[in-house]
């Protein structure tokens, strides 16, 4: 875990990163630019960086022991990682509306599959350079979804990130696409940008919902 909060301070956040399946375990930390991106632009932030737990022949980490992962790896993985962002955010004391889970590659799958099997688990996602393993076909409740690709990733096409999008947009989910022309799979700056952009402007609809009805109460004759 890491963290540039002041001392003495509570944290106001967490950030919950998923590293993409292949990463050496004592390679360099591939999350460490979207970690310090976050602590820049929230200071009283926590990051805590998540690897996968197996290892392939080559002692990579992976979080499914194929190359893309089943409906049953899925399943499989995603028990140990919700009960393990329950259990770090209620060490902060934040509730789940103030953590927020960022994955890259099947790190994002990851993340963006949790949400989908598990209510109020966390109150955004940003996935980069990842997707869905099917077109999603409820919306995460209360959760703000942002998506980050590059148009030329030849690893997870962008057209399953368009259609996933569309579809979320449907069931009238919280969600933004940002598509990059030039880049390739992985996390780069120009995505780490945009989602800090996003983090910055975006409102999800709960926020207007409340605004509105302040504002109709407002708007009563009293007596």
């Amino acid at each position: 875990m890491s963290t540039n909060q002041e001392t003495g301070t509570a944290p106001e956040l967490l950030f919950v990163l998923l590293t993409d399946s292949g990463i050496a375990p004592d390679g360099p930390d591939t999350l460490a630019p979207l970690a310090a991106a976050l602590q820049a632009q929230y200071p009283r932030a926590v990051t805590l960086n998540l690897h996968p737990p197996l290892r392939d022949a080559e002692g990579r980490c992976r979080w499914w022991a194929d190359e893309s992962p089943s409906p049953a790896d899925v399943e499989t993985a995603l028990p140990h990682l919700i009960d393990r962002v329950r259990a770090e955010g209620a060490k902060l004391g934040l509730p789940w509306q103030r953590v927020a889970l960022a994955g890259v590659g099947d790190g994002a799958l990851l993340a963006l599959e949790a949400v989908q099997a598990e209510p109020a688990l966390v109150g955004r996602v940003l996935a980069f350079a990842g997707g869905y393993m099917a077109r999603p076909e409820a919306a995460p409740q209360d959760v703000c979804v942002h998506l980050f690709h590059g148009l030329e990733d030849r690893r997870f096409s962008y057209r399953h990130v368009v259609d996933a999008a569309q579809a979320l947009v449907d069931l009238g989910a919280d969600v933004t696409a940002d598509l990059l022309p030039h880049l390739d799979h992985g996390l780069h700056p120009a995505l780490i940008a945009k989602a800090m952009e996003q983090l910055r402007n975006f409102i999800p609809a709960r926020l207007w919902r409340e605004a509105l009805i302040a504002a109709q109460e407002n708007e009563r004759p009293v007596g």
